[in-house]
């Protein structure tokens, strides 16, 4: 039975298609025209076929006659061609938003639609059927024309849909994506030109003779419009100029000597030159160009200063120092400190150019300072102290000034005394030519430095700098006597006042005072009592007035010229110890500065200089006070400077007496008046060191030991320990120390008298007697006490924080007003 139902399912498949071959190949024999003639029964189907009704649907040629039939054949060959061109005007749909159609062969053919197949109105679809009608060409059906009109309105919509969306969103993504290809390109532009700048630095450092065009490819990169390409060019090119530059200065031929000819080598070394020069030059044009806008000014500051550090021998070194002194005053503190650092290198290092970039500095600087009326910051003038000067040299010109005088004295008498001889003065004149001559040739040829040269320019040099001193000396003094209004531009770079180089000026007359003229000697200490007396003190005129650290500068200068200059000086310096003896009051700790006032005790007061009686107790009796009242390091200076006065005046040390008067002291004692301004007025004499006592309790050891011993003049440690270390060393060693200190307050044991004859029994009774009570509040009173202390040092502690932070916060925002400022403009 299965196997019957399984005949019955069989599927029964045709046969095989005969091979295709086309009707050329197909050959009918006689055997085949016979076996269809036998067997027409079974091929009645295929003549029952309505060939008409074929031809009606698939041609659509019905109702034709057989003499039109051809020419509608021509008709459709010549709408071939044309068919082909409009197919130019179709419109390709996009993959996205429709489905390929894949042939039998693998290919994806997307549909296409005309660009104007839609029908404006109704009335041109019945001229088209009209005019199909009438050509007798292609009669579509009603259900055709239905569906051929939905397409086209379709296909509308959709050109429609995308024309607005083209005009209403435009395309954020190809903006997107046209971005991310900026960023892209320009990353890309960035690498090359940096790894092209790398390469040819390279190869310019490996072989400059050979790769000095590259100089000229690596300025032109430096001139690009990207800021981060220009700053590594304008680096790159430092670099390399540090390298090849040579140790001489180039002097580009003449046309005379261009004329001449020459060999390779030197027409290669001449083309080496010329190119170097050229790029060094437009560099340095770049950099000029570039110094005024505030992105570049660090840079190019940085790139000129290395150059001129590192070649002040080479071509172009003036219009690098120009830029370096019209920034050495610069409010932005790097530029500043970079255009000093050049300035100190030039000063430090004169091997490399031989001195003249020194005499061309001073003198920019000195023009620079009478151009601003000495209203520039003090780090301006600072330099100048590190100038080093050759004495022998000073010392051999001021000899052949002597040696000059005496040979035209020497010529005068021998004229007057001796006729003259023509003849002989005319050989005598061709030979000191001759010998001029050769010595010039001699020293041309020689690597030894010539001295005259160097006599000139360090001559030249000592004149711009005591010029620019007295400049300012001149100037602060117009500034005391006539107020503030006397400076025409005010002062915004220090906090002296009208008078920012004061301090620096001083500082410098101190180290070259031994190099003054001795005519300008009595003007200089004249302008230096005056300084020392500060001005005008009144409420009114408070602004005008110097400060105390500038007027013991004022002090210690005077002394320090009077010193290098005692064999030729002889002036009265009484009038700088009056100011001392003032400014003694005038001293703020924290304010004003120690360690000058320590230094005018040493080089006044206890240098080897034997003092008047009177004046020394003056000054003992004035820092003995002075101790009480401020810091322990000016009070130690302050006690050694009197252990020292009180060693060399024994007389001075009745007022370590308890005597009426002062102790045994012979003749009429002047009353002591604290108050005077004249330390020999002062009658210091009739008093008595009291100040000692209290010292001899200060909360630091130093000083209560120091007291102690000065009370006592019994220890000979402390006697080694004055005559070792001055008062600007003892200063020095114990504010160092007072970092670290951490004072302890120890109760001391103090012994009292015994009143009357009281036994041990009755204070061990009063002892008892003791009301605990009374003992618990009095602790707690004192507890709070000190703790309402410490809360309010702690609170004063976080509000002069808090002021701190305010006031750097505003600072902040001037600063940031002026950078936008800067930008803007």
């Amino acid at each position: 039975m299965r196997k019957k139902r399984n005949e019955k399912h069989k599927v029964i498949l045709p046969p095989d298609l005969p091979p295709e071959l086309t009707e050329e190949e197909i050959e009918v024999s006689d055997e085949d025209l016979e076996f269809v003639k036998k067997n027409q029964d079974y091929a009645a189907s295929v003549f029952r076929i309505d060939t008409k009704s074929i031809t009606k649907h698939v041609k659509r040629v019905a109702n034709v006659d057989e003499d039109a039939l051809e020419v509608l054949y021509e008709k459709r060959l010549r709408k071939k061609p044309v068919e082909k061109q409009e197919e130019g005007n179709e419109l390709q749909v996009d993959p996205v938003d429709a489905l390929p159609v894949k042939t039998l062969d693998g290919k994806l053919y997307y549909r296409r639609s005309k660009l104007s197949d839609a029908p404006e109105n109704g009335g041109n679809e019945e001229t088209m059927e009209e005019d199909q009608v009438d050509n007798g060409v292609l009669k579509l059906t009603k259900a055709e024309r239905r569906a051929k009109q939905k397409k086209i309105k379709k296909i509308a919509k959709k050109q429609e849909d995308v024309t607005q969306a083209e005009e209403v969103q435009p395309t954020s993504q190809a903006a997107i994506l046209a971005e991310v290809v900026e960023d892209l390109t320009a990353e890309k532009t960035f690498e090359s030109k940096k790894q092209k700048l790398a390469e040819l630095g390279i190869g310019l450092l490996a072989d400059p003779n050979s790769n000095i065009k590259s100089l000229k490819e690596m300025l032109q990169i430096a001139k690009d419009n990207d800021q981060a390409i220009v700053k590594l060019g304008l680096l790159s090119l430092l670099a390399v100029f540090k390298d090849i530059i040579p140790g001489y200065r180039i002097r580009l031929p003449t046309e005379k000597e261009l004329e001449i000819k020459v060999s390779k080598d030197v027409k290669k070394m001449r083309y080496y030159e010329s190119t170097l020069l050229t790029v060094y030059k437009g560099y340095l044009q770049k950099l000029m160009s570039l110094e005024k806008l505030p992105s570049f000014q660090h840079v190019v500051i940085r790139c000129i200063c290395t150059l001129l550090d590192a070649v002040p021998h080479f071509n172009f070194r003036e219009t690098l120092l120009v830029v370096v002194v019209k920034n050495i005053s610069s409010p932005d503190d790097i530029v500043r400190k970079l255009c000093c650092g050049a300035i100190q290198s030039l000063f430090i290092n004169e091997g490399k150019h031989g001195g003249e970039a020194t005499v061309e500095a001073v003198r920019l600087i000195a023009d620079h300072v009478k151009y601003h009326d000495c209203q520039l910051h003090p780090d301006s003038i600072q330099p100048f102290v590190h100038l080093v000067f050759d004495e022998d040299l000073r010392k051999a010109e001021k000899q052949d000034e002597h040696s000059k005088v005496k040979n035209k004295k020497h010529r005068k008498i021998k004229n007057r005394e001796e006729p003259s001889q023509q003849g002989n003065d005319g050989r005598q004149s061709t030979r000191t030519k001759f010998t001029e001559e050769v010595v010039a040739d001699y020293r041309a040829a020689s690597l030894a430095p010539d001295v005259m040269k160097q006599r000139e320019m360090q001559s030249d040099t000592l004149s711009a700098v005591f010029e620019t001193y007295f400049r300012i000396l001149r100037h602060t003094m117009q500034s005391l006597t006539s107020g503030p209004e006397a400076s025409s531009a005010p002062s915004t770079t220090s906090a002296s006042g009208s008078h920012p180089l004061l301090v620096p000026c001083l500082n410098g007359l101190g180290k070259f005072s031994h190099l003054i003229d001795m005519d300008f000697m009595g003007d200089l200490m004249n302008y230096l009592k005056r300084l020392a007396s500060g001005g005008d003190h009144s409420s009114e005129k408070q602004s005008r007035c110097l400060t105390v650290s500038e007027r013991l500068q004022c002090c210690i200068v005077a002394f320090k010229v009077m010193r290098k200059n005692l064999d030729a000086l002889n002036v009265d310096l009484q009038d700088f110890f009056v100011q001392l003896y003032n400014i003694v009051l005038d001293y703020r700790p924290g304010r004003d500065q120690g360690g000058l006032l320590a230094e005018a005790l040493k080089i006044m007061l206890c240098d080897d200089r034997q003092h008047d009686m009177q004046k020394a107790a003056a000054f003992i009796k004035r820092l003995a006070t002075f101790s009480l009242c401020f810091g322990s390091a000016e009070s130690l200076a302050a006690l050694v400077t009197v252990r020292h006065l009180l060693l060399k005046n024994v007389k001075c040390r009745n007022l370590l007496e308890n005597d009426a008067g002062g102790g045994s002291v012979s003749g009429s004692i002047a009353k002591y008046q604290p108050y005077a301004t004249d330390p020999n007025l002062s009658g210091a004499l009739a008093s008595v060191l009291w100040e000692l006592d209290l010292l001899w309790k200060h909360y630091h050891p130093a000083v209560s030991t120091m007291a102690a011993g000065i009370s006592n003049m019994n220890s000979a440690q402390n006697q080694v320990y004055i005559s070792i270390v001055s008062p600007q060393q003892a200063f020095k060693d114990l504010s160092l120390e007072q970092e670290s200190f951490n004072p302890q307050f120890n109760a001391r044991k103090i012994n009292k008298r015994k009143r009357g004859s009281e036994s041990s029994q009755s204070t061990l009774d009063t002892c008892g007697t003791i009301d605990e009570n009374e003992v618990k509040e009095k602790l707690s009173t004192r507890f709070f006490l000190l703790r309402d202390i410490k809360d309010n040092e702690r609170l004063r502690s976080e509000l002069d924080r808090t002021t701190l932070s305010l006031q750097l916060y505003e600072e902040y925002k001037r600063q940031k007003r002026k950078t936008k400022k800067s930008r803007n403009v």
